[in-house]
C-alpha cells in the first residue's frame, strides 16, 4: 500500500488542460490495454483533488466512460460527479446522448451510451458504481432517466447492487422528495427491511432514517415484526450498519412492557462491542426501552450493565473521552444508578486536556454522595493547587456545591475553603467567596465565624461576581459586623463606574444597613447617597426602579420595608440543578450524537432538522408521561399519495378486543408528505394506538423544549445574588423525600 502511495504522489503536481487533452488523444490511437488514459485520468484526478478546475475536460474525459477498464470507469465517473453538479449547462450537453438511448439505434450507439449500458451491465460492481454516480448528479434529466434504472437496482440479484440502490433512493429522495414518493420508492425501501441480506437491510434503515429524519419527509416508524427482524440482522452487519439498525429501534414505539424488555435484552449484548459508536447508540435503545418497562429489576440490572462501557470509553483518546463524558453527564442525570460506585474513574489526569478536566469534574460533582464525599474532597483539593487558572476555579467552585449538596461534608469543605483563602492566591480566593455565600444560605447561622478572614481579603475581589458575592455577605450580615458601614463607604465610592451586577448589590446591602442601623448618621447619608446615584445618575432600567421602590419604602413605612427586605430566604440546595425532566428524556434520544454534545435538541442549530419525542403508549411509565413533550412539525400542503400492496403485516396483539381484531383489515399505506401524518409507514394494520405521535392532550405552547427567546440586555441584572449560570443552586422544594426522586429516576 505505502509502494503504490509513492508511486501515485507523482501525479499531484498542477497540469495545463491542453496538456491533459492532447494525452487523452494521443491515448486513443495507441492504447490497447488502456494504460496511457488511466495515467492521464489519475493526473487530471490528483488535479481536481488539489482544487484545480478540470472542467474544460469534459468532453475529452466522457470519452473514456466506454472503457472497459473498471479503474477507468472509476475515475470517469468520478468527474462526472465532481462537475456534473457545479456545471449543469455542460452535462445537459452530454446526460442525453448517453441516457435516451432507442432500440432502434442501439447498434449505432457512441461512447456516450455507455453508463446506460453500465446499469445493466454483466459485473455488479459496474451496476453499483453506474446507478451510484447517477444518484449523486441531481438533475433533472438524470434523476427522470434514474427512476426504472434505480427501480430495477433495488430488485437486483445481486445484494452489493441492492444495498447501494438503497442509498441511492435518500439521494434521490433530497433531490425530489414528492418525485421519489410518487415513483414508489419509499414502499420499495420499507420492502427492503426484510431482504435476506444484512447489509442490504442495513443500508435501507440507514435511508429511510435520512427521508424521516427530514422536516420535510414521511414518518419513518417500525411495528413489532420489523424491529426483531432488524435485530436479527445486527449480528450479520458491520459497525455502520449496526449503528444505524441500533438507531432506528428508536422508531419503535412498544405498546407492551414485555415487548421492550425482550428487545432491551436482545440490544444489552451490544455494549460488549469494540467500536465505541456501536456502544453509545446501544445505550441510546436501550435508554429509550426503559422508558416503558416496569421491571425494576431489569431495569437496575441494564444500568449496572451500562457502566463498564462508559468507562472503558474513558481509555480512548481525548476526543473520544469527552463525547463519551458529555453523554455520561446526561445519562447520570437521568439514571444516577449507572456509575454512583465509579467516581474514581473520573479523576483527571495530569495531562488531560482541559476540556476533558473540566467535564470530569462536572461528573465527579455529580456522583458525589456522603459515601465518597471525602476522597471526592481529597481530589478537588488537589486540583485547587493546579497552575490551569479555569481548572483551579472550577475545582474551589466544586468543592462549594459539595459542601451544599453533601451536608456531612460541610465542614471539611468550609475547612478547606478556608486553607485556600489563606494562599491570598487572587483567582482562588475570589472563587471561594463566591461559593461560601451561597453556603451561608445552604446552614443559615452556622458558619458566619468565617465573615471575619473573608472581610480580610475584601481588597483582593475585583471581579464583578466575586464582588457582588462579598458585598452580599455584608448587607446580610451588617448586624454581625462591627465596621461595616466603613467597608460599604469604601465599597462605594466607586458605585457609578461598577458594574450593574456589582450595582445592585451595593443598592441592596446599603437598604440593609439602614435598616440595621437606622440611627446612624454616617448610615443615613451613606444610603442617600447611594440612592441618589441609583434614581438621578444611572441609566440602567433595573437600578433605577428598585432605587425608586426602596426609596419609597423606606419614606412610607420603615418597617414594613424591614419586613421585606429582611426577609427570611429559603434554604438552596444543588438538587435542583438537574436539567428539566422532559427536555432531559427528549435529549437523551440523540445519546451519541452532536445533540448530546452541545446538549441542545438537533433541531435548534442544524436546519430542517426533525426533532425526537417519546411517544405515548400504554407502556409508557407514568413519570415519562407525565413530563412528555411533543414536538410542533410544520404544517405542509396535503398531498397524500395511496400506494397498494401492503408490506409485512404484524400479527394482532392479544390485548385487542374481539369485535376490534375482527374488524382490522389490512389498509393502503399513506405516505403523507406533511409530517402531521401520525400513520407508521411500516403498520399496515391501521392500529390507532401504535406508533402514533404524541401530544394528545398537551398544549401547543409546551411543545418546544429549547425555545430561542429574544436577546434580553437586561437579562443578567436579575442575577445580582446568583452564583452561578448553568449550575445555580435553587430553593428547595417543600414536601417529597429524596427517596421519592431516586424512584422517579427509576422510572
Amino acid at each position: 500500500m505505502s509502494t503504490q502511495q509513492g508511486q501515485d504522489a507523482k501525479f499531484f503536481q498542477r497540469g495545463k488542460i491542453e496538456e491533459f487533452r492532447a494525452e487523452l488523444q494521443a491515448a486513443e490511437a495507441k492504447d490497447k490495454k488502456y494504460q496511457k488514459r488511466k495515467t492521464v485520468l489519475k493526473k487530471i484526478v490528483a488535479n481536481i483533488t488539489m482544487g484545480n478546475d478540470m472542467s474544460p475536460l469534459f468532453h475529452d474525459v466522457i470519452q473514456c466512460i466506454g472503457t472497459p477498464l473498471l479503474e477507468v470507469k472509476k475515475m470517469v465517473y468520478l468527474f462526472l460527479i465532481s462537475y456534473g453538479r457545479s456545471k449543469p449547462d455542460q452535462i445537459h450537453l452530454v446526460i442525453p446522448s448517453f441516457l435516451q438511448v432507442s432500440s432502434s439505434n442501439f447498434s449505432r450507439m457512441s461512447d456516450h451510451s455507455n453508463v446506460l449500458k453500465d446499469c445493466n451491465d454483466p459485473n455488479p460492481l459496474i451496476r453499483a458504481l453506474a446507478i451510484r454516480t447517477m444518484s449523486y448528479i441531481p438533475i433533472p434529466v438524470v434523476t427522470e432517466s434514474l427512476s426504472d434504472q434505480l427501480r430495477h437496482c433495488l430488485k437486483d440479484r445481486d445484494p452489493y447492487v441492492r444495498k447501494t440502490a438503497a442509498i441511492c433512493v435518500a439521494k434521490v429522495y433530497t433531490a425530489d422528495p414528492r418525485k421519489a414518493e410518487r415513483k414508489g420508492f419509499v414502499e420499495l425501501l420499507r420492502d427492503m427491511l426484510i431482504d435476506d441480506n444484512a447489509t442490504v437491510v442495513a443500508n435501507a434503515v440507514a435511508a429511510l432514517s435520512e427521508i424521516g429524519d427530514r422536516q420535510d419527509g414521511v414518518i419513518f416508524k417500525l411495528n413489532l415484526t420489523i424491529a426483531n427482524r432488524l435485530l436479527a440482522a445486527l449480528g450479520e452487519s458491520s459497525e455502520w450498519g449496526q449503528i444505524y439498525i441500533l438507531d432506528s429501534l428508536l422508531r419503535y414505539v412498544p405498546e407492551h412492557h414485555s415487548d421492550a424488555e425482550m428487545m432491551a435484552e436482545r440490544v444489552i449484548v451490544q455494549l460488549q462491542h469494540a467500536n465505541s459508536a456501536v456502544v453509545l447508540t446501544s445505550i441510546k435503545a436501550l435508554l429509550y426501552l426503559m422508558n416503558y418497562m416496569e421491571n425494576r429489576r431489569l431495569i437496575d440490572y441494564i444500568c449496572r450493565k451500562m457502566g463498564p462501557p462508559l468507562v472503558t470509553l474513558l481509555s480512548s483518546g481525548p476526543e473520544v473521552q469527552y463525547v463519551a463524558l458529555r453523554n455520561i453527564l446526561l445519562i447520570i442525570q437521568r439514571r444516577p444508578t449507572v456509575l454512583k460506585n465509579d467516581v474514581k474513574a473520573f479523576f483527571c489526569k495530569y495531562n488531560d486536556p482541559i476540556y476533558v478536566k473540566l467535564a470530569k469534574l462536572e461528573i465527579m460533582y455529580r456522583l458525589a454522595r456522603e459515601e465518597n464525599a471525602r476522597e471526592v474532597l481529597a481530589e478537588l483539593e488537589e486540583y485547587a493547587s493546579e497552575v490551569d487558572v479555569d481548572f483551579v476555579r472550577k475545582a474551589v467552585r466544586s468543592i462549594g456545591r459539595l459542601a451544599i449538596k453533601v451536608e456531612p461534608a460541610a465542614d471539611k469543605c468550609i475547612e478547606s475553603l478556608l486553607k485556600l483563602i489563606e494562599t491570598k492566591v487572587t483567582y482562588v480566593v475570589q472563587e471561594a467567596v463566591i461559593v461560601t455565600k451561597d453556603i451561608f444560605r445552604r446552614y443559615p447561622g452556622k458558619y458566619e465565624g468565617i465573615i471575619p478572614t473573608l472581610c480580610e481579603n475584601l481588597d483582593a475581589l475585583d471581579e464583578p461576581e466575586a464582588k457582588a458575592a462579598m458585598v452580599w455577605i455584608l448587607g446580610q450580615f451588617a448586624d454581625r459586623i462591627e465596621n461595616v458601614d466603613e467597608l460599604l463607604d469604601d465599597l462605594v465610592y466607586n458605585f457609578l463606574d461598577e458594574p450593574a451586577e456589582v450595582q445592585l448589590a451595593l443598592l441592596t446591602a446599603v437598604v440593609k444597613l439602614f435598616i440595621y442601623k437606622a440611627q446612624s448618621e454616617v448610615t443615613k447619608a451613606l444610603v442617600h447617597k447611594v440612592l441618589k446615584w441609583a434614581t438621578e445618575d444611572i441609566d440602567n432600567p433595573d437600578l433605577r426602579d428598585r432605587g425608586f421602590m426602596y426609596w419609597r419604602m423606606l419614606a412610607m413605612n420603615p418597617s414594613v420595608a424591614a419586613e421585606i427586605v429582611l426577609a427570611e430566604k429559603p434554604a438552596i440546595t444543588t438538587d435542583s440543578d438537574r436539567m428539566d425532566r422532559g427536555a432531559l428524556d427528549q435529549l437523551l434520544l440523540h445519546t451519541g450524537t452532536l445533540g448530546s454534545i452541545y446538549h441542545k435538541n438537533p433541531e435548534t442549530f442544524i436546519r430542517n432538522a426533525a426533532g425526537r419525542e417519546l411517544v405515548d403508549s400504554p407502556a409508557l411509565n407514568a413519570n415519562s408521561r407525565a413530563v412528555l413533550v411533543s414536538l410542533t412539525r410544520p404544517q405542509l400542503p396535503s398531498t397524500a399519495i395511496s400506494v397498494q400492496g401492503p408490506g409485512p403485516i404484524e400479527p394482532t396483539r392479544p390485548s385487542l378486543q374481539p369485535d376490534e381484531a375482527a374488524n382490522k383489515t389490512p389498509q393502503p399505506i399513506l405516505v403523507e408528505s406533511t409530517r402531521s401524518d401520525e400513520r407508521d409507514l411500516l403498520d399496515v394494520e391501521g392500529d390507532d394506538g401504535a406508533g402514533g405521535d404524541s401530544g394528545d392532550g398537551y398544549p401547543d405552547g409546551d411543545d418546544d423544549v429549547a425555545v430561542v427567546k429574544a436577546a434580553d440586555p437586561y437579562a443578567e441584572l436579575g442575577g445580582a445574588f446568583g452564583g452561578y449560570t448553568t449550575d445555580a443552586p435553587q430553593p428547595v422544594k417543600g414536601g417529597g423525600s429524596r427517596s421519592g426522586d431516586l424512584d422517579d429516576l427509576l422510572f
